[in-house]
C-alpha cells in the first residue's frame, strides 16, 4: 500500500499556517490488510482508520457516484484499484486536492499549488454540484482565507449559483447547514462567509431572516449606512474584533432580525422590531437546531439593545428592571457577551467603527452594586418571601439612583 498525506495539511503548509490535523489516503490496500495492520475503524459509509499509534484518519482511496438529491446521496466506492488522483478528483477545491508522498514530494493534479498562489478558491471538476453543502464549505474557506486575499473564482460562483437555482441547496439537512455556520462564527472574517452565500443566491434560500434586511432603511442620522443589511454585517465585523466567542458574534447578527418585518408606512422608522427580532431568532434556532446557549443571548441582545444605547437616559427603575429582564442576577456571566453584542451593535455604523461605548462600562458598574446587595443580609434581618423580593427592588433601585446622580454630576463638571 501507499500512504499520502491529503487535503488541508498541505495546503496549510504551502500557506506558511499551522498545520491543525494531518489526513491521509491509502491507496492500494484493503479493509482486512488495515485492519491487519493494527487500524482501528471508524468510518461508516466509507473506509476510515485510526492509526494504531499516532489516531491520525487514514482513509481508503475512494470514488464516489451521485445516485439522489442532497449530500447523502452517494453511493461510494473504495477498492485497492482507486488511484490516488481518482481519489483527489471527488474533493471540493483544488487547494484541498493535493498530495504528498513518503518522500514529501508535492502532488498536484488540479493546479491546487498555483490556484493558492493566484488566491483562488476554484472547484475540481464538474462533480462539485452534486454535493451542496460544498457551497457551505466554499463560504468558509472564503471566510477564512480572505485576510489573505482569497476569492471564490468567477467560474466557481456560478456553478454554485446554478445549485442554487436548481434546489440542490433545499436538500441540506438542518445540523449541517449550522455546523458549518458555527465554524464560520467561530473563525475570522465570518461575515464573509455569509456575504459569500448572498452572492450565490443560498443566504435567501438558508437565512431568509438575514436576506430580506438588504434594501431595508434606517434613520441616516442614526445610520450613515442607511441600508439594514449592510449594518448587520458592519455588526458582525465589529463582534468579531471584540469576542472570538461564536456566541456572542450570533448575538450580534442577529440583533436587528425584527426590521425585516418593519411595516412599509412606518419606515424608515423600526418600532417594534425588537419583539419581532424575538420571534424571528426562535423560528431561526428552531430550524437549524442552534443550541441553547445561542438562543438565550441572541434573545437578550434582540430585546435589549436600545436599553443598553439609551442606559443614561433610563430610570433607575426602568434600569433595575432591565436588569432582572437580562437575567442578570441569576446568570452574571451573560452580561459580559450582552454589553459586547452591543458595543458591535453601537459601532457597526459608518463612521462610528471607533468611537468609545461608555454604556457599557455604566451598565457593569450598576451590575456590580446590585450584585453586592445580597438576599441573605435581608434574611438574617427577618424578612420572607415577597417582602425580600420588594426589599431586594428598592435597594437595587437606590444603588442605580446613586450611580446615576454620581454619573450626572460628573458629566456636568467635564462639561
Amino acid at each position: 500500500m501507499d500512504i499520502y498525506l491529503v487535503g488541508g495539511a498541505v495546503r496549510d503548509a504551502l500557506l506558511g499556517l499551522p498545520v491543525q490535523e494531518r489526513d491521509w489516503v491509502v491507496v492500494g490496500a484493503t479493509v482486512e490488510e488495515m485492519l491487519a495492520g493494527g487500524y482501528r475503524q471508524v468510518g461508516r459509509d466509507f473506509p476510515v482508520f485510526l492509526h494504531p499509534q499516532t489516531h491520525e484518519e487514514h482513509a481508503l482511496a475512494r470514488t464516489e457516484r451521485k445516485t439522489a438529491p442532497g449530500y447523502r446521496g452517494f453511493e461510494v466506492h473504495a477498492a485497492p484499484d482507486v488511484t490516488l488522483e481518482e481519489d483527489l478528483e471527488r474533493r471540493d477545491l483544488t487547494i484541498n486536492a493535493m498530495a504528498r508522498d513518503d518522500q514529501g514530494r508535492l502532488i498536484d493534479p488540479f493546479g491546487g499549488q498555483a490556484d493558492l498562489q493566484a488566491q483562488r478558491l476554484r472547484h475540481v471538476s464538474p462533480a462539485f454540484a452534486e454535493d451542496p453543502v460544498r457551497i457551505l464549505r466554499v463560504a468558509r474557506f472564503a471566510a477564512r482565507l480572505g485576510p489573505l486575499g482569497f476569492s471564490v473564482a468567477p467560474e466557481t460562483m456560478d456553478l454554485m449559483r446554478r445549485m442554487v437555482a436548481a434546489g440542490e441547496v433545499d436538500a441540506l439537512v438542518p445540523e449541517r447547514v449550522w455546523q458549518e455556520t458555527e465554524r464560520a462564527l467561530a473563525g475570522p472574517g465570518p461575515s464573509r462567509f455569509f456575504q459569500v452565500l448572498r452572492e450565490c443566491g443560498a443566504l435567501a434560500v438558508l437565512f431568509p431572516e438575514l436576506d430580506r434586511l438588504y434594501g431595508v432603511p434606517q434613520p441616516p442620522r442614526h445610520h450613515p449606512e442607511v441600508d439594514t443589511g449592510i449594518h448587520t454585517f458592519m455588526v458582525l465585523d465589529q463582534a468579531e474584533r471584540l469576542s472570538r466567542d461564536p456566541v456572542v458574534r450570533f448575538a450580534a447578527l442577529t440583533h436587528d432580525l425584527g426590521k425585516g418585518n418593519t411595516p412599509r408606512d412606518i419606515l424608515p422608522s423600526h418600532h417594534g422590531h425588537e419583539q419581532r427580532g424575538v420571534v424571528l431568532i426562535d423560528q431561526l434556532c428552531d430550524r437549524y437546531r442552534i443550541p441553547n446557549r445561542y438562543r438565550e443571548l441572541a434573545r437578550l441582545v434582540a430585546g435589549y439593545h436600545g436599553h443598553m444605547h439609551r442606559v443614561f437616559e433610563l430610570r433607575s427603575d426602568t434600569l433595575a428592571k432591565t436588569l432582572e429582564g437580562l437575567d442578570a442576577y441569576r446568570r452574571p456571566e451573560r452580561v459580559e457577551g450582552i454589553l459586547l453584542a452591543c458595543e458591535a451593535d453601537y459601532r457597526g455604523r459608518t463612521g462610528f467603527e471607533e468611537r468609545p461605548y461608555p454604556q457599557a462600562d455604566y451598565v457593569r458598574r450598576a451590575h456590580a452594586r446590585c450584585l453586592d446587595i445580597q438576599a441573605r443580609e435581608l434574611v438574617e434581618q427577618g424578612l420572607k418571601g415577597q417582602a425580600i423580593t420588594q426589599a431586594l427592588r428598592r435597594l437595587r433601585i437606590e444603588a442605580l439612583t446613586e450611580l446615576k446622580q454620581a454619573h450626572e454630576a460628573r458629566a456636568a463638571g467635564d462639561s
